[in-house]
């Protein structure tokens, strides 16, 4: 598996998000996590958007 897909299940498990909201939030696309799933390969600074998203991400309160 992709690094950062199991990266990305991982965070959306652990935040109880679903794969719309997750991509929607981290690049507004709607279908990354599917389309990461289905073999998309991210440009590198598009991979460093997400991972800044995970890394910086607070629940609402």
């Amino acid at each position: 598996m992709n690094p950062l897909l199991a990266d990305i299940e991982a965070f959306i498990e652990t935040h109880g998000m679903s794969l719309t909201r997750f991509g929607r939030e981290a690049l507004n696309d709607i279908h990354l996590v599917v389309q990461l799933r289905a073999g998309r390969e991210l440009r590198s600074a598009t991979e460093r958007k997400v991972r800044t998203y995970m890394a910086t991400y607070r629940e609402a309160a």
